[in-house]
């Protein structure tokens, strides 16, 4: 039986008054690639900055997840509106 997929997004945690990055990523393990991106051995784009996750979906299927990540990377106003609820609470 395949193992769950998830999709998250992850918020850079920023000073108050500086935009916040978003960055949209898929996993099986959530809590351990949150700690890649958070030690450095994550992607590219999330090294040397400090992340914690503000959305997370699940799929039965890598594949739905990988399709569901491609929509959200494009879904600038999403990313956007999570950013603010993430840093208004």
């Amino acid at each position: 039986m395949p193992s769950a997929t998830y999709v998250y997004v992850l918020l850079e945690e920023t000073p108050p008054g500086t935009r916040p990055r978003t960055y949209v990523g898929w996993t099986t393990d959530v809590d351990a690639r949150l700690a890649a991106h958070n030690g450095g051995t994550g992607a590219k784009f999330t090294k040397g900055r400090r992340w914690r996750v503000v959305h997370v979906e699940e799929f039965q299927t890598r594949p739905q997840a990988m399709s569901r990540e491609w929509h959200l990377k494009r879904d600038r106003a999403f990313r956007r509106k999570l950013a603010e609820t993430a840093t208004a609470s």
